[in-house]
């Protein structure tokens, strides 16, 4: 039996990618109910995949179920009460790139593009090296973002990028992402 929302009503969505700091998740899980927020944990297939060793422990934590796919039409409600705010972090390349461009190859990414077409409070912290940061795709999806209102924590008071392979992932300022979440509402 999943628990229902927290008497704060304040429900995060943190949604995360396959980059590496998705393997410290529970930090931010950790930090977010010590914030008061009731949080709902999604992941892509490949930070499902990453992970799957964790979930249950996210889930124990959440007090909800690990989301990877779109629930089947017509099956049970899984306890995930409605989002007040959604944060995707670490939001890889692909995923900037896809909401951006409103493509929906995940649930998060679909979670996320569905934020913006509600006009629902959206923060997003990418997780790229300084190689991908390069791609003019990058950059064009980071300004659509924002011009949409779409928090991307980026650059000097975000994440900043590392040479490839330079990454230190138990150091991702989840911190940034959850102060952005507290701000939006």
């Amino acid at each position: 039996m999943w628990c229902t929302s927290l008497m704060s009503g304040r429900v995060l969505y943190l949604l995360a990618c396959g980059a590496p700091p998705v393997r410290y998740l529970e930090r931010p899980v950790r930090e977010a109910r010590a914030r008061g927020w009731d949080v709902c944990v999604g992941v892509t297939p490949t930070a499902a995949e990453w992970t799957v060793d964790q979930h249950a422990g996210w889930e124990r934590l959440a007090g909800h179920p690990v989301r990877v796919r779109p629930r089947v039409p017509g099956a049970p409600a899984d306890g995930w009460p409605p989002a007040t705010v959604t944060v995707v972090a670490p939001a890889t390349l692909n995923t900037v790139n896809a909401v951006a461009l409103g493509l929906t190859p995940t649930w998060v990414a679909a979670n996320a593009c569905e934020a913006i077409g509600k006009r629902k409070p959206l923060v997003v912290m990418p997780c790229v090296n300084s190689a991908y940061a390069t791609h003019p795709q990058f950059g064009r999806s980071v300004e659509v973002l924002r011009s949409t209102g779409v928090r991307v924590l980026y650059g000097p008071g975000g994440f900043v990028p590392n040479e490839p392979g330079q990454g230190q992932p138990e150091a991702y300022p989840w911190h940034l992402a959850l102060d952005a979440a507290d701000e939006a509402v």
